[in-house]
């Protein structure tokens, strides 16, 4: 287990465009067809890494409560599955149903879609308002594995709230701290 922070994308930045294969619906579903009216919240997560089980129940509260006001949520996976065969979009589908997510949880096979987003490490979290500008990336909240701190969702959460009220998110922006993603090397 690796702590690899996000990388901090400049805030403003315009959401990169993709079309990526939702495991669950098996369907390709593009961000154009996925994104909320009033924002949208990209996560880079994955099945096996101890941070992102560790947030996985706040994310999805967090989804269930956000996505009746208009903030669609995206999960992707862009770790090689060669090398973590845990993350093949098979076992990825078994953990969405599992899990009940409330959200897609797409495969980006060829990383692209990570290399776009720099993202860095899992999870990475990532709020677009409703013209895909960015507003908040870094972490959910200040818990992790075995810190005793416990799991709120604050910071995600108080930039959506923000977001939803047209007042200004906070600047002061935590990078998330994850699992580096597993980049295929050749």
């Amino acid at each position: 287990m690796s702590d690899t922070p996000s990388n901090m994308l400049p805030l403003g930045t315009k959401a990169a465009d993709f079309t990526l294969l939702d495991t669950v619906s098996e369907e390709h579903l593009s961000l154009d067809k996925l994104k909320g009216n009033k924002g949208t919240v990209i996560m880079f997560i994955c099945n096996h890494c101890p941070f992102v089980l560790h947030v996985n129940p706040i994310i999805i509260e967090l989804a269930k409560k956000y996505l009746e006001k208009g903030i669609s949520f995206i999960a992707i996976s862009s770790n090689d599955v060669k090398k973590y065969p845990q993350d093949a979009p098979h076992l990825m589908k078994k953990v969405a149903k599992k899990l009940m997510y409330p959200f897609p949880y797409l495969y980006d096979k060829s990383q692209e879609v990570a290399k776009a987003y720099q993202a860095a490490c899992t999870p990475d979290f990532y709020l677009f308002d409703n013209m895909l500008k960015l507003v908040y990336r870094g972490q959910i909240d200040d818990s992790r594995p075995g810190n005793g701190k416990p799991l709120t969702g604050n910071d995600l959460h108080s930039a959506l709230k923000a977001l939803l009220k047209n007042e200004k998110i906070n600047q002061v922006q935590k990078p998330s701290i994850g699992c580096n993603i597993k980049w295929v090397t050749h």
